[in-house]
């Protein structure tokens, strides 16, 4: 037993009743609300998602990042230091602990309101009877009570009662696990029925229309659905992309160096007798330092922007990850209607069996496609453009299109005739024939081996042309056969081919030679003849390096498909679980890959791709899945989209690199003089300080420019990569501070107070301007940087040169250094970005290696979404 929605018409009705709604008495009832009726829905039922209603408070979602543990850490530290009678300490480090989080919190809420309001501009809608008139709502807004208007290619969006059908046919193998259509008639249901799939009469919030149209009544919508109930168990995150999974092991070396370095801090200064409390201090502000706790922020807003970028160029993000995703992928699989032609499709002949013009062939082809209800293609629109007097034919049934049979078949009445009229991919129709038409009024021949040889090289020959081809067959049927199904789709007369011409679409091939110049092997992945893919791509100028067809596909087993799909340029004649296999076999390859489809075939590679792609006008079950819709289908703008994604990689990967080198540097040089000096080296409050302003000077990479270099190849996040660079970098920056601790020391003179100062103003410049010799792989003074890092890091570096000299010194312990310090720092901050300079030079020569666009990780499962 289920809890369901109470009828409309029981409107006192609150508890649930003990048996599925189906099973209930629903005749009778007036569908259809005003809109004051479904805002009293709303108001008693919520929104129709799985989603919580009311969404935390801002002040709830800034104390939630209090939830940090080293922030705790310090708020702890901090209480007690407070409780010992130093107040000012205790205060300074909450300050410094605010500031840091805050500035996190307001980049991040500001980079997720503007992601918000892209993802809100391509939510599924649904056409419902509202006031009387049809009108689209957004999915969320659907009622019970609602009278919704189903067609082929919608995603039911509520559970709901068949009122009204017409071949209506759904798959809702998200709840059943059958993965073939189910027809739905508004049929009384049987009382000893109980079970979801016995339903005939009901559909259900997850399933795909795949053929006709019907008219629902809404009964159930959000959690008290049927998908409701297992809500939990299919909405799991999607599987780990490249960048997450490099992130999470950039994530685990940062945690493993960090807690070595403050084990070795605490224990030396416990050996060396100093104060506990301070010691304890000083190894959290440690680790804070040595933490990129910005990273989070700098990665959102990154994405953020990259998606603001897009949505200029009639690009909308769903998923901000999947910029990234975009800019790492290696392989971009496409259909090749509408994306490398024109989907603008004309009849090009119709041909009889020996090739000539006929006039019977257009007659039959135009009858299927003009009583077919399944969403038309453009086939059946090339087809019906042509018109025809269609008046004295009535349809008595109907066996819809699928992609397995490849082929629609529709039974007609003339009075004088019941014909059972097929269309279909050619090989599919001339299987099930077994006589052809030769001449109009003269008796169908048999079909013999020879024949079938001959027709099915004319067939071939219009393919070579670049024209897809249809079957298009016949049989005449007993006069009282009431209904169509498979099985009669046997014994038929082949008529003739109906041909179509698709042209290329202007600009495809520049654009294919653009990603190839970047990197991305575009794959074609279609239902179409190898024959006429292969023709398009010659037009285009698209070397084929190898086909596979979808009969040589269902004969390998995924070992060997994964052997061929890395060296193989056209799969044709693929089906959708084919086309699912083939993006699962690259993904395992280790290959980032794309997926670009609009169909309903499409959906299960959108899900099992790394990023998926589709267009505004696509099916809702193809927009629902796909992390990105663009606007415009144009595989220029999708270059465009690549681009971007390397530039938020690339803007991350700045970071990334800093807080793995001069900072690493910094705080290993302040591990080390913790051993060597009889006082600690910094105060925790102003390991803290630095560490705030530092964050401030990079709060502006997401808005630096990306060098074009950098844009030319797919990269992911290689860990061996981040571990030399921390090193040798790290290694400099000690150097360094080493040569600031012997001036201080040996030349100066300097006491405890005197030392913190200097070295803080030298640790600060260093580690803030060496990001104008990190941004570039090039030279510094040939790439120009973003005007806001600019400005900030050279704020920040002023800043620590002026504190010493301001009133606020005293709270943090500073005193102005003498004059002579700031000519060493001079010419140590020169030399120093001349190393730095030098070195990148020698990593990038010997060390760096090729940049991989390959991700080790496991084989990927598909994506359940809700």
């Amino acid at each position: 037993m289920r809890p369901s929605v109470p009828h409309p018409s029981h409107a006192n009705a609150e508890a649930c009743v003990p048996e599925p709604w189906w099973l209930g008495a629903h005749t009778g009832a007036a569908w259809g609300l005003s809109q004051l009726q479904a805002d009293e829905a709303r108001a008693r039922w919520g929104t129709n998602s799985f989603e919580p209603q009311a969404k935390r408070s801002l002040a709830l979602q800034f104390l939630a990042r209090l939830r940090n543990p080293l922030v705790l850490v310090l708020l702890a530290a901090s209480t007690i230091s407070a409780a010992t009678g130093d107040i000012a300490n205790a205060g300074i480090i909450v300050l410094m602990v605010l500031l840091s989080v805050t500035l996190d919190f307001v980049q991040e809420h500001r980079a997720s309101n503007a992601a918000e309001k892209l993802r809100a501009s391509v939510a599924l809608r649904a056409r419902v009877l509202r006031d009387g008139a049809t009108r689209e709502i957004p999915v969320t807004e659907v009622m019970p009570g609602d009278l919704m208007l189903l067609s082929a290619g919608d995603r039911v969006p509520a559970d709901g009662l068949v009122l009204e059908a017409r071949d209506f046919f759904v798959n809702q193998s998200l709840l059943t696990g059958e993965s073939y259509p189910v027809e739905k008639r508004p049929d009384a249901p049987s009382g000893d029925a109980p079970e979801l799939q016995d339903a005939l009469h009901a559909v259900f919030m997850g399933s795909t229309v795949i053929s006709g149209s019907a008219r629902v009544g809404v009964m159930a919508i959000g959690p008290r659905t049927a998908l409701g109930e297992v809500a939990s168990s299919i909405q799991v995150e999607p599987p780990p992309t490249a960048f997450e999974i490099g992130m999470h092991r950039f994530g685990l070396m940062i945690m493993r160096l960090t807690l070595l370095l403050v084990l070795f801090v605490l224990l030396v200064n416990v050996v060396l007798h100093r104060p506990l409390l301070d010691s304890f201090l000083f190894a959290v502000a440690l680790a804070v330092g040595l933490t990129p706790e910005l990273l989070p922020m700098v990665v959102s807003v990154t994405l953020s922007r990259g998606a603001m970028r897009l949505a200029g160029r009639r690009v909308i993000v769903k998923r901000l990850a999947s910029i990234q995703n975009l800019g790492a992928m290696d392989v971009l699989c496409t259909d090749k209607t509408g994306t490398l032609t024109e989907a603008r499709i004309s009849l090009a002949c119709c041909a009889d069996a020996d090739g000539r013009d006929s006039a019977r062939v257009l007659m039959l082809a135009h009858l299927n496609s003009t009583f077919e209800s399944g969403l038309k293609s453009p086939l059946d629109e090339a087809l019906l453009a042509h018109p025809m007097d269609t008046a004295a034919w009535k349809k008595i049934d109907e066996v819809p299109f699928d992609f397995e049979r490849r082929r629609v078949s529709v039974l007609l009445d003339r009075g004088d005739a019941r014909w059972l009229v097929v269309k279909g991919a050619p090989d599919d129709v001339l299987a099930l024939c077994n006589r052809f038409e030769r001449d109009e009024g003269r008796s169908p021949a048999p079909l013999d081996a020879d024949a079938l040889v001959q027709l099915r090289e004319r067939c071939h020959a219009l393919e070579r042309q670049g024209l897809r081809v249809l079957g298009v067959a016949w049989r005449d049927v007993p006069a009282d056969h009431p209904h169509a199904d498979v099985r009669d789709e046997s014994a038929l007369v082949f008529a003739g081919f109906a041909a179509f011409i698709d042209p290329p679409k202007a600009g495809a091939g520049e654009a294919m030679a653009a990603l190839a110049r970047s990197g991305v092997h575009v794959k074609i992945v279609s239902g179409d003849s190898e024959l006429v893919t292969q023709h398009l791509c010659t037009l285009l100028r698209i070397p084929v390096a190898g086909v596979l067809t979808g009969q040589e596909i269902s004969a390998m087993d995924d070992i060997a498909l994964r052997a061929r799909v890395g060296r193989t340029t056209l799969f044709c004649r693929v089906n959708p679980a084919q086309k699912n296999r083939i993006i699962l076999a690259l993904r395992t390859r280790g290959h980032v890959v794309g997926y670009l489809g609009d169909g309903i075939n499409d959906a299960p590679a959108l899900r099992s791709a790394d990023v998926g792609l589709t267009v505004d006008s696509a099916v809702d079950v193809a927009r629902e899945v796909a992390d990105i819709v663009m606007l415009d289908h144009d595989l220029g703008v999708l270059h465009e989209g690549v681009l971007e994604g390397r530039r938020t990689f690339g803007n991350v990967m700045k970071y990334i690199m800093m807080g793995t080198s001069s900072n690493f540097g910094n705080m290993l040089s302040m591990a080390g003089a913790s051993l060597l000096l009889p006082f600690l080296p910094m105060l925790p409050a102003q390991i803290l300080l630095n560490n705030v302003l530092y964050d401030l000077s990079q709060a502006a990479i997401p808005l630096d420019r990306v060098d074009a270099a950098d844009l030319h190849r797919p990269r992911t996040l290689d860990m061996k990569f981040i571990q030399r660079y921390m090193w040798l970098f790290g290694a400099i920056s000690s150097a360094f501070d080493a040569l600031t601790f012997w001036l201080l020391i040996q030349v100066l003179h300097a006491d405890a107070p005197l030392f913190r100062t200097a070295w803080f103003v030298e640790s600060l410049a260093t580690q803030v301007l060496v990001i104008f010799v990190i941004r570039t792989r090039g030279r510094p003074w040939a790439s120009r940087p973003g005007a806001a890092l600019s400005v900030a890091s050279l704020l920040v570096v002023a800043a620590a040169l002026l504190l010493p000299f301001l009133p606020l010194a005293r709270f943090f312990h500073f005193e102005p250094p003498p004059a002579i310090f700031f000519a060493w720092l001079a010419g140590m901050l020169a030399a120093y970005l001349a190393l730095a300079e030098m070195a990148k030079r020698f990593f990038y020569a010997r060390l760096a290696g090729a940049a991989p666009s390959r991700v080790r990780r496991p084989a990927p499962h598909r994506r359940a979404r809700a």
